[in-house]
């Protein structure tokens, strides 16, 4: 496909080219006209008589517009698009602070496909993944990314008029710096920051001018939540109880001075004024109750970041909006793409939550919008799958309300991706059985895969599920979607034999189990000489395909956390195999693991009795024993 493109300034030069390549078409004086015109207004695209024309306000509306146009000549017929931003920022938040740091090769991959939808913010979570002068235990062995990585990353932003905001932590959420001795003197807690102390904010300067140097943006996200035990550590011992709006506005006022002397325009989580205001600690507890004084107590010139991806309905998402007004601030509404429930991405969840969510900013004039991806628990998912929820989030931006068939279409256009296969991403999560208030986030794939064979911990939730049949028939959907899906096969194939292990793995606790409990020793000899040889095979296979999969999205740091999570389940496998061998021989008249009752799994995100529901945390999964 050629175009001439007419009317243009100097600033879509560099962008023509990146999206040539990714789109397929050239420049040349022979092809289709396109007028391109700035103005204030919808987004504008048309064809009709051999040319073309763009009409849009900024810069990523331009981008998205040429998709728009591209993807449409396609179909073969004249048509008039017009499309009006619903909102102002409309982005995404990724997440490089749990193990998974993004390459900077693949975050400008990623800025490629917002360029296409029209995404144009990108908000980078860096909870120490960056370096600082003067503070060489800041981010060390965890991939850092150094000044020039960044500013690289902000110029390829810029190209698309996309902008790339940090997001740092400067309350909790910092225990892996903190865990170095030379921050003995700035912690309250374990992951919180002594606040009052002079050093604190010294090392708070510190970090605020590393990150925000780089970037061209002056906005910037100081974090600020889940701060539970503020005030209640070495603060607690040095000054006593205070009212902790009273500790959190005196913090805020020293950190929003920093950012003052700067020239940068705050934000923060709003979740600690709910949540000091709840007697329960509830960030989402609507009988919270906020003293009158502490509104005016918060900057001005501070936004606040209401997040929220857990409500199904509308209403909720009404509610709460409502109430993060109370507290007087531009609103900020975050999102999320459920990237972080184990090992695969929750679509379903996503789009729950999602057009509810959206529906709700929209009826309240909610103007600014993120998608945050998250990657707790070791970052098992992998980034791109979750691109469906990219264009789930970009689609709201630009229409009232979404059409599900054009939703489809545009994702295929613009990530080349197969819907169909992304969409059954969810079916790893969604097998037989979940059940409780849980069902829509349950993650059976997370505890088959790492609980232990001979403790099994969950065996009481898997009883009487056929999961070998479900996942057996995911293995061979997977192993197709793998083979077709182009520069997404390391998704695909990581997925097809995650499918395969768990084929084996959902049933095999349990009957070694019924086995040893029924004295049949011929079967016990069967599982360790056949299936469990088997079985640490295709785990091994797992775990070739996830680390090819990680090594091509991020830097090496935090893959030897699932390395060591994988090498712990093949060694368990082996020894399960090595105490069923020494049993069959006579060398040992028990196997104490296996004389032990299967137990429903006592957690609040299980149900009770039979079923499936959701457990994230691997340290919990693996034994009932601590790690340390």
């Amino acid at each position: 496909m050629k175009f001439k493109f007419t009317g243009y300034t100097d600033f879509f030069d560099k962008g023509i080219e990146i999206f040539g390549r990714m789109l397929a078409f050239e420049i040349s004086s022979d092809g289709i006209a396109v007028a391109l015109e700035q103005r204030p207004g919808a987004l504008e695209v048309s064809f009709s008589n051999n040319s073309g024309c763009i009409r849009f306000d900024r810069k990523i509306h331009l981008y998205r517009g040429l998709g728009l146009l591209i993807e449409n000549l396609r179909k073969g017929s004249s048509f008039h698009i017009v499309e009006q931003p619903q909102f102002d920022m409309d982005g995404v938040m990724v997440d490089v602070s749990r193990n998974a740091v993004l390459k900077t090769e693949n975050i400008k991959q990623l800025l490629e496909k917002m360029a296409v939808m029209g995404l144009d913010t990108l908000m980078l979570y860096t909870e120490d993944t960056y370096k600082v002068d003067g503070l060489p235990y800041f981010g060390y062995m965890r991939g850092s990314y150094s000044y020039e990585e960044l500013k690289e990353c902000d110029d390829y932003a810029d190209i698309f008029g996309i902008e790339v905001i940090p997001c740092i932590q400067t309350l909790a959420h910092i225990d892996q710096a903190l865990k170095w001795n030379f921050a003995k003197d700035i912690k309250d807690t374990e992951d919180i920051l002594l606040v009052g102390s002079q050093q604190t904010y010294e090392f708070l300067e510190k970090l605020i001018q590393a990150i925000t140097k780089p970037f061209r943006s002056k906005k910037i996200h100081l974090g600020m939540d889940e701060a539970h035990f503020l005030g209640l550590g070495k603060y607690l011992d040095k000054h006593g109880y205070r009212r902790r709006f009273d500790i959190m506005s005196e913090h805020l006022q020293r950190v929003t001075g920093i950012t003052d002397k700067y020239g940068l325009e705050p934000m923060i989580w709003s979740d600690m004024y709910f949540r000091l205001g709840s007697k329960t600690g509830d960030y989402y507890d609507m009988n919270a109750v906020i003293p009158e004084d502490v509104p005016g107590k918060i900057p001005a010139n501070l936004s606040l970041v209401y997040w929220d991806y857990y409500h199904n309905d509308e209403a909720s998402y009404l509610r709460l909006i409502k109430s993060n007004k109370q507290l007087k601030q531009d609103i900020i509404f975050a999102g999320g793409i459920w990237a972080w429930n184990g090992i695969c991405v929750n679509y379903g969840k996503t789009f729950v939550t999602t057009n509810a969510a959206m529906s709700a900013c929209k009826k309240e004039g909610v103007r600014k919008v993120i998608a945050t991806i998250w990657g707790d628990n070791g970052a098992e998912t992998n980034i791109f799958s979750a691109l469906l929820g990219l264009q789930l989030f970009a689609e709201h931006g630009y229409n009232p309300q979404i059409d599900m068939d054009k939703l489809y279409e545009r994702f295929e256009f613009c990530t080349g991706g197969n819907v169909q296969a992304f969409l059954d991403i969810s079916l790893i999560n969604q097998a037989p059985g979940a059940a409780g208030i849980f069902h829509d986030v349950a993650n059976p794939p997370k505890y088959i895969l790492w609980q232990d064979i001979l403790m099994g911990l969950f065996d009481k939730h898997l009883e009487g599920l056929d999961l070998q049949t479900y996942y057996s028939k995911l293995e061979s959907k997977f192993i197709n979607y793998a083979s077709a899906s182009g520069q997404w096969r390391f998704i695909f194939q990581m997925l097809h034999k995650l499918c395969t292990v768990l084929s084996l793995k959902s049933s095999i606790g349990i009957e070694l189990k019924a086995a040893y409990d029924s004295g049949d020793k011929k079967h016990l000899g069967i599982i360790a000489a056949d299936s469990l040889p088997k079985l640490y095979n295709s785990i091994d296979e797992l775990r070739a395909a996830h680390r090819e999969q990680w090594f091509h999205t991020y830097k090496p740091f935090g893959w030897e956390i699932l390395d060591i999570r994988y090498g712990g389940l093949l060694a368990r496998v082996n020894t399960a195999q090595f105490r069923i061998n020494e049993f069959l021989k006579g060398s040992i008249a028990s196997i104490e693991e296996l004389e032990e009752e299967r137990l429903w799994f006592d957690n609040s995100e299980m149900p009770e009795g039979k079923g499936l529901g959701h457990c994230n945390l691997y340290h919990r999964i693996i034994s009932a024993s601590p790690l340390g």
